[in-house]
């Protein structure tokens, strides 16, 4: 593989290039920023170190990747960014490093598509196969799992977390956790649901979507306190792994959960 660099590309005598990489018109890379192999930066791309960015991303035009945080209390610490692979950040893409106050760390698991304009706060956490769509802003020290996905135009309150194959509805506010699975829409987002049909297209069994069921309906419909319903919501973890999924991210939940 070659690396195609374009004459009006600035690359910082100290970032580290990987075979492969293509670095289109009018880039800016920084130093202290490492790029793994086969990773695209089309046009107009901002990245600043200290970033990790791995091996066959797509990055598009005016998206701006490992700059310093908006957080006041941030006072030019050498915090940074570290994002895995295949992932596609969509134009006009911002990712902040994280802060000291946190582990001075934002970083992107693997093969998630940020949509046009999203944003990435300091000291978030992303897993990986999530879908950001158009316009979703996330603050800082959000903690998203694999396979979520986030309809345009969502919000995101600083410190929530958001679980494995957990769905937002377009324009929801999201104030308060959402466990993995759960389905929430609306300002401020509730629960609407699970997302039983994309279970079934996961290929998940039939006694586990039952049994994921009976957890929201313990959790949600049952107007009992957490404590009182946790071991029975234990007893189908054992049971299921899918619901200790969904049992964990309850258990886990330091803002309370969206309902």
């Amino acid at each position: 593989m070659t690396t195609h660099i374009h004459p009006t590309a600035i690359i910082d005598p100290s970032a580290n290039l990987a075979e492969g990489v293509e670095v289109g018109p009018y880039c800016v890379v920084g130093p202290d920023v490492e790029v793994g192999a086969g990773t695209r930066l089309l046009s107009h791309v901002v990245l600043k170190g200290p970033l990790r960015l791995g091996c066959n991303n797509q990055v598009f035009q005016f998206a701006t990747l490992g700059e310093m945080c908006q957080d006041k209390k941030y006072k030019g610490e050498p915090t940074r960014l570290e994002i895995g692979d295949d992932n596609i950040f969509r134009e006009a893409c911002t990712v902040h490093r994280g802060t000291v106050q946190d582990e001075g760390l934002t970083r992107i698991g693997d093969r998630n598509l940020f949509m046009v304009n999203t944003h990435v706060a300091h000291d978030c956490r992303i897993g990986s196969d999530n879908i950001l769509a158009n316009n979703v802003g996330l603050a800082g020290h959000v903690r998203i799992g694999d396979g979520a996905v986030l309809g345009g135009m969502v919000g995101v309150h600083q410190f929530v977390s958001i679980g494995s194959f957990a769905m937002a509805a377009g324009g929801a506010i999201l104030f308060k956790d959402v466990p993995a699975y759960v389905m929430v829409g609306g300002n401020p987002a509730i629960a609407r649901g699970m997302n039983f049909e994309g279970m079934r297209r996961r290929g998940m069994s039939t006694d586990a979507i039952a049994a994921l069921r009976k957890a929201y309906k313990l959790v949600y419909r049952s107007n009992k306190p957490l404590e009182q319903i946790m071991p029975e919501l234990e007893h189908l973890a054992a049971a299921f792994p899918e619901v200790a999924l969904f049992h964990q991210s309850v258990q886990n939940s330091h803002r309370g959960l969206a309902r």
